[in-house]
């Protein structure tokens, strides 16, 4: 290999194109238009532009992708996470188009990505797994057909992907339809196809897996296990390496299980197997994810190995050379994600007008943002990955409270404050030696207050921008004031999403973006509904002149690859509801009126 493409953006693609300039390689970045002055993009030893908006136009147009690692004389592919990663037609294409595919063979994808055969292989190699339907359901009859046989709680799955996205529980008969739906929706954009299957859901399980690595050769090694037990909207927001307090059976179940299904795949490369761990104990398989993992920086902390130069090693069909390694210490990741924990995890798009970092030993920051850069609606929500490794857990837990103590982000809410009080509960923290976290815990017990958070309340704004503009076919970045930048921006095409020069620290910076306001337009006497976050109508559950109950959903906005219900926050009559699928509104937005 000699210069890898990267299909994909933030901070994966920035720890990608780093792994290609430790490596001695060559990097192209692609961006969709919000992307266009992205850390990723600005990073590269060249980006080409995707022209598009939105995933689909851009990041999961498999066509495009080809095209320009062909015109860019790219010839390797790392797909990182998300988007195609998991795409057996995209590796097939890469591959087709004579050029090195970074991860596993489409074969693999197809037989481990697919959730459903994926269960199958892990029967086959007498992995331990909870009840599921054989095949992808056709519809929410056949989720209640499960749910009668097997009961409630039950989970409605992706398929394809990942992430937590696409994944639905539904602990009700009348949740079922609403929640299916919402599944499919949210599988249909993030990786272009929406089949879902069902399984029983565990209630309160912790969640841990295995860091894999497999050559061409048969050799399988597990690098670490993991804890991801931490998460929201089942999405993670902690991890940590090695998985604490497992005993030698449980350790030795996810080893040997995670191998055995690996090899009976015909796996090559970097992945991760699964699992769930009862609140008795027992393992359970939940599902292989054929990629990088946003959390592969723990495994590397405490092994020591660079698992994305592995993967350029191991596609090049070098033999792995060593067996699993053994731990040195603890490492814990806190993904830092635009959501205001005060507010449900809301998702909140902005310009981060505030940005400084913890340092310090045991630190490091993987981040795909930085000060003046705009985190746009249409992407994900993580703007950085802060890992903290110490000799012990409780090590780690200390310097975890100093780092997230001196990392500062204006602009934006962020989960910070979440993190910051995690580290000292005693149900994460564990003291005692037992760890009382689940993956439903932060919306069942999680108990400290937290604030929402006010974005108003960040840096003024800058006095000069930054621009790009193309000389000859040339990308070229140019500071100029900002009152010109504006006048640039309306006379021709407006720089988006990118760094608009050094922000000032101001008196009005505010540590964590931390505030006291209330969600606009909910709660109080008003009647109109007002949109909390910028974001896309996906539904339109209310009628107008339709009576609703506070509680009752009148639409639902997608932001950040996340659906977010807006319910009704009085009893009333909807009225002058004006908004329609597929339309963008802004944060305070109007939505409809709630008349008496």
């Amino acid at each position: 290999m000699r210069k890898v493409l990267i299909a994909n953006r933030g901070e994966i693609a920035v720890r990608i194109v780093r792994a290609c300039r430790d490596a001695g390689l060559g990097s192209v970045a692609v961006y969709a238009e919000p992307d266009l002055d992205a850390l990723h993009v600005t990073m590269a030893d060249e980006a080409h532009s995707l022209t598009g908006t939105t995933s689909q136009q851009t990041y999961l147009d498999i066509d495009k992708i080809i095209k320009v690692a062909i015109e860019s004389d790219a010839d390797a592919v790392h797909p990182g996470y998300g988007f195609l990663a998991e795409n057996a037609d995209f590796a097939r294409a890469v591959t087709n188009a004579g050029l090195t595919w970074i991860g596993p063979p489409p074969q693999a994808i197809e037989a481990l990505g697919d959730k459903v055969q994926a269960r199958r292989i892990a029967r086959e190699a007498g992995a331990p797994l909870t009840p599921g339907t054989q095949d992808p359901v056709s519809g929410a009859d056949e989720v209640l057909e499960f749910a009668a046989e097997h009961g409630f709680p039950v989970a409605i799955k992706a398929a394809f992907g990942g992430g937590g996205r696409g994944l639905k529980v539904a602990w009700r008969e009348e949740e079922v339809i609403d929640l299916y739906e919402s599944a499919v929706r949210e599988a249909t954009a993030a990786f272009g196809r929406g089949e879902c299957f069902v399984e029983r859901y565990l209630d309160r399980p912790r969640h841990v897996e295995t860091q894999c690595l497999a050559d061409a050769h048969g050799g399988v090694v597990v690098i670490s296990t993991r804890d991801c037990s931490l998460q929201r909207r089942h999405q993670k927001l902690v991890e940590e390496a090695p998985a604490p307090f497992l005993s030698v059976a449980q350790t030795e179940a996810l080893y040997s299980s995670s191998k055995a299904i690996l090899r009976l795949a015909g796996y090559v490369g970097a992945g991760t197997c699964e699992f769930l761990v009862g609140q008795d104990g027992a393992v359970s398989f939940l599902e292989v994810n054929t990629r990088l993992q946003v959390e592969h920086p723990v495994s590397e902390e405490v092994t020591g190995i660079d698992l994305v130069r592995e993967m350029f090693r191991l596609a090049e069909g070098e033999p792995l050379g060593y067996d699993d390694p053994p731990a040195r210490g603890h490492s814990i990741e806190f993904r830092i994600n635009a959501e205001d924990p005060g507010r449900n995890f809301l998702p909140a798009p902005g310009t981060i007008t505030a940005w400084t970092p913890p340092s310090g030993p045991g630190v490091r920051l993987d981040a795909g943002y930085a000060n003046g850069m705009t985190v746009p609606q249409v992407f994900d929500s993580l703007i950085a990955k802060l890992i903290i490794t110490g000799a012990s857990r409780a090590e780690a837990l200390q310097r975890a409270a100093r780092a997230l103590a001196e990392f500062e982000v204006g602009g934006m809410p962020t989960v910070l404050p979440f993190h910051r009080a995690v580290v000292t509960d005693p149900a994460f923290a564990a003291p005692d030696g037992v760890l009382r976290v689940h993956t439903r815990w932060i919306e069942t017990e999680f108990a400290a207050e937290m604030p929402p958070q006010d974005p108003a309340e960040v840096a003024d704004s800058p006095e000069r921008d930054k621009i790009t503009v193309e000389v000859a076919g040339k990308r070229l970045e140019v500071i100029v004031p900002t009152t010109l930048a504006a006048g640039a921006a309306g006379a021709g095409r407006a720089p988006a999403g990118g760094p608009r020069g050094a922000r000032g620290g101001g008196p009005h910076r505010k540590r964590g973006g931390q505030g006291g306001s209330s969600p606009r337009g909910q709660g109080g006497t008003s009647n109109t509904l007002l949109s909390p976050m910028q974001g896309t109508i996906v539904k339109i559950a209310a009628s107008e002149g339709q009576r609703v109950s506070a509680g009752d959903v009148v639409v639902v906005l997608e932001a950040m690859k996340m659906e977010q219900p807006l319910t009704a926050h009085k009893d009333g009559a909807v009225t002058g509801l004006s908004v329609e699928v597929g339309q963008t509104v802004t944060a305070g937005a109007a939505i409809c009126q709630l008349e008496d």
